[in-house]
């Protein structure tokens, strides 16, 4: 059975709050879902966690993240999953803090000699990622640098096969749903990873 796991770390069913983060990752419907697949999903906004501590307790006396917070369920799905889905808006030329942490927390998944091993990463190899990215500027020469940078680390950890989704031009919360070649981009990228192409 295909374990999923599904990382939206944004809000966008309701109007957001003065404040309140919002994505167009429920926006991105997927209309192809694997037989029998569990998939959870979190929204990293909710939770209450703190970044990296550089306390090096995952390489030297444990093989995973010490720190006992919100965001150790969500390590471990990673972990367990087959397939990982990140999605982001970007915000002033990035992802978001709550995602950026993550990957700082994702530090754990490297190894104690990560530096010069050829298999670096704990993580099971093979997984499958999709990589949503989301931004309100409509020219998308604008923020093409976000996804190569972490793509290199994600390479890095194992995962074998990873996607992009990006839309551009989204500033309201429906525009994705109205945009139909990036709902048939999303389509084909899911019948990619879950056919195993």
């Amino acid at each position: 059975m295909r374990k999923g796991y599904c990382h939206e770390h944004c809000r966008n069913s309701r109007k957001p709050s003065e404040g309140e983060q919002r994505s167009h990752y429920r926006a991105f419907p997927c209309r192809r879902r694997a037989p029998r697949a569990k998939t959870r999903t979190f929204v990293l906004n909710d939770l209450s966690y703190r970044g990296c501590q550089a306390c090096y307790a995952c390489k030297n006396s444990a093989d995973a993240c010490v720190i006992n917070d919100d965001l150790a369920p969500v390590l471990d799905a990673v972990r367990d999953a087959d397939v990982v889905v990140l999605a982001t808006p970007v915000y002033f030329g990035d992802i978001t803090a709550q995602l950026k942490t993550f990957f700082d927390r994702s530090f754990s998944f490297f190894t104690p000699d990560y530096r010069i091993s050829n298999t670096p990463s704990r993580l099971a190899p093979g997984k499958k990622l999709v990589f949503v990215q989301t931004q309100g500027q409509p020219d998308g020469s604008f923020f093409d640098d976000i996804y190569p940078r972490y793509d290199r680390f994600l390479k890095r950890f194992g995962f074998g096969e990873t996607h992009l989704i990006r839309g551009v031009g989204l500033s309201a919360p429906d525009d994705a749903a109205r945009n139909d070649k990036l709902l048939e981009e999303t389509d084909l990228t899911a019948a990619r990873v879950l056919s195993g192409e």
